[in-house]
């Protein structure tokens, strides 16, 4: 599970509203200095997000809350956002070239109008309600000690 930390600032129904801050990966990455990720991590200051998730374990405004989501329902939702479009792309172009006699620009107008279609299936594909590509609470975290009152 991929998870993130966050706190929550609102409350909507059953649901709550979680800021987290993203910071960069930049310090452990062998590239930090050969990318643009770590010019547009400093630019931007860690950007907040705000992300509203089902309210299961019962967090409170100010409560400080672990958010995660599953890798296999991440990597299966890239999969479909970004494979079905390439794929439909790269079919419609080797089509486009083919049936043209091999104009390149009928290949190109052929790609473009097969990104279009790819992202009117995937567009498609998305059930309502469905809720196995959304983070979720993992817990509350709360540090107790004895020394407070």
């Amino acid at each position: 599970m991929i998870t993130e930390t966050g706190k929550v600032v609102a409350l909507k129904g059953d649901r709550v509203w979680v800021r987290t801050i993203r910071a960069s990966a930049c310090q452990s990455c062998a590239a930090r200095n050969g990318c643009g990720q770590k010019v547009l991590a400093a630019a931007t200051g860690g950007r907040a997000n705000q992300i509203l998730v089902t309210n299961t374990i019962n967090a409170r405004v100010g409560d400080e809350v672990t958010i995660g989501i599953d890798e296999r329902a991440l990597l299966g939702a890239s999969l479909v956002v970004y494979g079905i479009p390439l794929i439909l792309m790269v079919v419609a172009s080797v089509l486009g070239h083919h049936l043209s006699g091999g104009q390149d620009s009928a290949a190109m107008l052929a790609a473009a109008g097969g990104l279009a279609l790819g992202f009117v299936v995937v567009r498609k594909l998305q059930r309502p309600g469905t809720t196995d590509y959304e983070p979720r609470l993992v817990r509350v975290n709360r540090i107790f000690s004895q020394n407070c009152l």
